[in-house]
């Protein structure tokens, strides 16, 4: 069982860098710092490492500042173990696996169903709302306490990955943990406006920019963003916001799929595109066409080449998936 094999690995070494993907969000970021708590529980020593930096909107996380972000330094991190958390692909940690130069061993934790299994012990688990969820059964499996930080930690994960506890992946065993979690007496109010009532004025300036470029296709089904470069003020979209409008076309009545694309700040011809689906579309397979992967009903990918035909070419698949 994956379970057992990451425990053993847990167990086994001694020294940890633990990372998890890039445009970080809750879920990853409770991953990792529960992740931390819990080796150093066991009398480890480990270091968080990522390629971005902290997401607006999280740093009231209990040992954010633990958090580093990938410098000129960092090669000479030493570790006898890479933990890769919430990602399903090793690349999509940036440059953070260029780390392992020596090929220590790789624990793979994630619950992307587009997960190949990479790593020397694997636990992939499509069924769990998030990885957060899974840091938990690891907690309960190797028989360790949780305190309140950590509490806080794996219900963010929660949380944030379910929809606030609306999504499909939200299933009888996510409550079951999270009544375990809320009996620390945490204040669920304050994390959720933290992370999803906590726009800065400016940002809120360029939703409402923003919320009039949605356009349909597939008679209504499919609502879609294309943000181009001068859109966007000072060149940057935070994830917090993109968030708010794949939330917001996800709300419409009658769109099964809505698409966000980014043209990207740094390459040329590279568009970031992020997909969501109430479900009859399997936006994970969509996904994957163009290289990318994540959930049946949320996944992304990137793809290179002239923006216009790139959207023609995505939408073309979601209708094929939609008849």
């Amino acid at each position: 069982m994956g379970l057992k094999r990451i425990c053993a690995g847990i167990k086994k070494y001694n020294n940890f860098l633990i990372t998890a993907h890039t445009n970080l969000e809750g879920d990853a970021l409770g991953s990792e710092l529960s992740f931390y708590a819990l080796i150093r529980k066991l009398g480890k020593q480990g270091i968080i490492l990522n390629e971005d930096g902290i997401p607006y909107g999280h740093d009231f996380l209990p040992g954010i500042k633990r958090i580093r972000k990938l410098g000129r330094s960092s090669s000479r991190i030493k570790f006898d173990c890479l933990v890769v958390l919430d990602c399903a692909d090793l690349k999509r940690t940036g440059d953070v696996w260029r780390l392992n130069k020596e090929g220590k061993p790789v624990l793979n934790i994630d619950h992307h169903i587009s997960n190949q299994g990479f790593g020397d012990a694997h636990w992939v688990d499509p069924h769990a709302s998030s990885c957060s969820e899974m840091i938990y059964r690891i907690y309960k499996q190797m028989h360790l306490p949780i305190s309140k930080p950590e509490a806080v930690c794996l219900y963010t994960g929660m949380m944030t990955d379910t929809g606030s506890f609306r999504y499909s992946n939200t299933t009888s065993f996510t409550h079951q943990a999270v009544a375990d979690l809320l009996k620390f007496d945490i204040n669920v109010p304050l994390i959720y406006r933290y992370v999803y009532e906590n726009l800065a004025l400016d940002e809120t300036k360029l939703l409402i920019k923003l919320l009039p470029k949605i356009s349909f296709s597939g008679e209504g089904r499919i609502a879609y963003f294309k943000l181009k470069r001068e859109m966007l003020k000072n060149g940057a979209i935070s994830m917090d916001l993109g968030d708010q409008l794949l939330s917001f076309a996800r709300s419409i009545k009658g769109v099964e799929v809505v698409v966000l694309f980014k043209e990207s700040l740094c390459a040329k011809n590279q568009v970031r595109i992020n997909l969501r689906s109430h479900g009859k579309a399997d936006v994970n397979k969509i996904a994957a066409i163009f290289g990318g992967g994540g959930h049946k009903t949320a996944a992304g990918c990137t793809a290179y080449g002239d923006t216009n035909r790139i959207i023609k070419n995505v939408l073309a698949s979601i209708q094929q998936v939609l008849k």
